[in-house]
């Protein structure tokens, strides 16, 4: 029965011919092993293969959206700033627009962008962005502490811990070949087997290499040419000078206190009110409290203080509301400890 299901599985799914063909034949092994005791842990074997190699997007891709007034839009929706980083994203639009209009062939290398900054600076919701702009699903990859390789290659199936690697995992659940995929904080692998996962990078990365790109668990290559890969670090010291060759790194600002107050109060105070289910109507914030919620312990590069301290006051205020004590709650300086203690 369980054969017959998988028989059945294979048939229904586009798959690349050779590999359809290697499928078969560990079906008819498996008929043949089914007269022996081993039987069952074959059929488990083969199974799970069967299921991952199916469930992999061999064709499916998104159509991406190629309006650069609608990815200005998201981006400066989610965004203060960033104009020359913005600008790249928008030129890169630009010429697959051009590409698809004129009907001209051959594969667009996708630029590999290459965020560089310090924690909270808004690295990986560009990389959410970007994936929103172009219309393409977004999956992350983390690097940090990463010290095995075969996190990313994979294991191969005749070992006993088998299983693919993220990056084939991150397709399965993208669900398309053509996602954008975030490599996060590639310089925070660890130092043990840095110079493997480097080399792991160097293959995933290189548009020469990455058509075929082989997991260990699927032994059999995916073309990874369409996958928008960006990656993230903190800085660029950790990262092998062969892999860098392949990046285009991108220096993410540090935000000034006037930058911080603009992002807090247009986009960061919007979202979590937005979030925690609060309206214009609930809460007011004086424009003389900004500076002191900015930077009550001292300075940040990033806004992860910024978005600690407008979380904190807007739970506040939720709880005000829901006991009914408050139907409107404004925050200025004499009332401003009450909201955002200080520690």
């Amino acid at each position: 029965m369980e054969i017959k299901r998988l028989e059945e599985q294979i048939s229904s799914v586009s798959l690349p011919s050779d590999l359809k063909e290697r499928l078969g034949a560990s079906i008819e092994r498996l008929k043949f092993a089914s007269r022996f005791e081993s039987y069952s842990k074959n059929l488990e074997e083969v199974s799970r293969y069967v299921d991952w190699v199916c469930a992999l997007p061999w064709h499916k891709r998104t159509d991406d959206i190629l309006d650069l007034d609608f990815a200005k839009k998201v981006l400066d929706k989610n965004h203060f700033g960033l104009s020359q980083i913005k600008e790249r994203i928008l030129e890169y639009l630009a010429v697959l627009n051009l590409q698809k209009k004129r009907e001209i062939k051959g594969k667009l290398r996708a630029p590999i962008l290459c965020f560089v900054g310090l924690v909270g600076t808004g690295k990986t919701t560009l990389a959410y962005s970007i994936a929103q702009a172009m219309g393409r699903k977004f999956t992350r990859i983390p690097f940090g502490g990463l010290g095995d390789p075969g996190f990313l290659r994979g294991r191969s199936k005749m070992i006993s811990e088998s299983e693919p690697g993220q990056v084939i995992k991150a397709l399965k659940y993208a669900g398309t070949k053509n996602p954008v995929i975030l490599l996060d904080e590639v310089d925070r692998v660890a130092d043990e087997n840095r110079s493997t996962i480097m080399g792991v990078l160097v293959e995933l990365l290189d548009p020469e290499q990455n058509e075929k790109f082989i997991d260990y668990y699927l032994d059999y290559p995916f073309d990874l040419s369409e996958v928008l890969f960006i990656a993230t670090a903190n800085n660029t010291t950790n990262i092998s000078t062969a892999v860098l060759d392949r990046l285009e790194p991108m220096q993410m600002p540090s935000y000034s206190d006037e930058e911080k107050i603009t992002i807090g109060k247009n986009y960061i105070l919007p979202k979590i009110m937005n979030t925690m289910g609060l309206t214009p109507g609930d809460l007011e914030i004086a424009l003389s409290v900004w500076p002191k919620i900015v930077r009550p312990l001292g300075f940040d590069a990033g806004v992860r203080t910024l978005e600690r301290n407008i979380s904190t006051f807007c739970r506040k205020v939720a709880k005000k509301i829901v006991e009914g004590k408050k139907t409107k709650v404004l925050i200025s300086e004499e009332n401003l400890k009450e909201y955002l203690p200080t520690w």
